[in-house]
């Protein structure tokens, strides 16, 4: 049995009011024609811009046709849930070099599972409103999906040219989930593109990493080096990470969208004790069992306790010079791996080059004052 046009206009209505009372604070949907994405992501992954992520490019173009991924698939509804926690202390995470910093949409419970689940909730529902079956399947960063472009298309917001989603009345503190379905659902209408010639997220970069816009190399990228790269972390970039143990919210920061960002209702996106304004060598006295009991039901844990050294060795390297630093980073050489070996012994090398600096500089500080004393009154 097929819906009348009367009967999807109701549907998508009690839709929107479902997702309302699921937890999502915004909802669109679209039509599955991304025939237009399919250049920018061949053009993308020839320049190699996807640096280890080999699941970007291990599915050729399915990425951009809904159908294929999902036969059967009509309509795809995205959703958008705010995780600003309360308390955010951005710049005081950032500018405290002994503190570590954590990119906000990881400081509570992983995302994924909670919204695949209202997403599932979200499809049953719907599927008990009409009364034929409705064949959906929920996806949040579980599969191949281009959920920006599907987002845009859907009325969510436009994307900014750091590739981040961007609403105006959100900004851009917010996840993204999708539902395919087989329904003919209305679709929404894109908005328009509001960021004009605001550059802010391109010159504020830390490495660089938006090469152009709407273009993130992410071989350059802090998120990608701190989370998704396996290897060791290239030199050229270290220095540059700063305190960032884990992701990088400076593109978002400087946005002046965000200043409309709404926090998060989530009891489960709010901060946790565990992680939240930690010192940095606090964090690097964890063992491995420990870093997997802190970090239970956290996204923190996908990268494993070897890249989370790796990570906070960097970022001690980067700290302040301090004698403890350089005794604690010592401790750990002879029991760690050698990809983190290699990133203690360039932090050794930072903490080492800091203190000969404060040395000399201080000699120079005792000289002049030394040369000032003994010089005449009217010299």
């Amino acid at each position: 049995m097929s819906l009348t046009s009367e009967q999807l206009i109701s549907l998508k209505q009690q839709i929107t009011s479902w997702a309302a009372e699921l937890g999502f604070q915004g909802l669109g949907i679209s039509d599955i024609d991304l025939a237009s994405e399919e250049p920018k992501l061949q053009a993308w992954l020839d320049q190699k811009y996807h640096g280890q992520m080999d699941y970007m490019a291990n599915h050729g173009m399915m990425r951009a046709r809904p159908a294929e991924l999902v036969p059967g698939t009509q309509r795809v509804i995205s959703v958008r849930m705010d995780y600003l926690p309360e308390d955010a202390n951005f710049s005081q995470d950032l500018s405290h070099k002994t503190t570590a910093y954590i990119s906000r949409y990881a400081m509570g419970r992983d995302y994924h599972k909670l919204m695949r689940n209202r997403l599932k909730k979200l499809g049953q529902k719907i599927s008990d409103a009409v009364e034929h079956s409705v064949q959906f399947r929920p996806f949040v960063d579980s599969a191949p999906v281009l959920e920006r472009p599907l987002a845009q298309k859907a009325g969510l917001g436009w994307e900014g040219k750091h590739t981040l989603i961007l609403n105006e009345n959100a900004g851009s503190w917010f996840f993204l989930g999708e539902l395919f379905i087989d329904l003919p659902l209305p679709i929404d209408e894109p908005v328009e593109d509001k960021c004009g010639s605001c550059v802010a997220c391109i010159t504020m970069c830390p490495t660089q990493a938006i090469v152009a816009p709407h273009t993130v190399d992410a071989n350059r990228c802090i998120s990608y080096l701190t989370i998704e790269l396996n290897g060791a972390i290239p030199i050229e970039f270290r220095s540059l990470i700063g305190n960032r143990i884990y992701g990088c919210d400076d593109c978002q920061l400087v946005c002046p969208w965000n200043r409309y960002a709404e926090l998060s209702c989530e009891d489960d996106f709010q901060k946790r004790k565990q992680v939240d304004g930690q010192a940095l060598l606090a964090l690097w006295q964890w063992d491995e069992a420990t870093f997997l009991k802190q970090t239970e039901g956290s996204a923190i844990r996908r990268i494993g306790f070897e890249r989370w050294q790796r990570n906070i060795a960097v970022a001690l390297g980067n700290a302040p010079y301090h004698t403890d630093i350089i005794q604690q980073l010592k401790r750990q050489l002879t029991a760690a791996s050698d990809l983190v070996k290699e990133h203690i012994l360039w932090a050794v090398e930072q903490q080492q080059n800091k203190k000969d600096a404060t040395t000399s500089d201080s000699k120079n500080k005792r000289l002049i004052r030394i040369i000032e004393k003994g010089l005449p009154r009217d010299a």
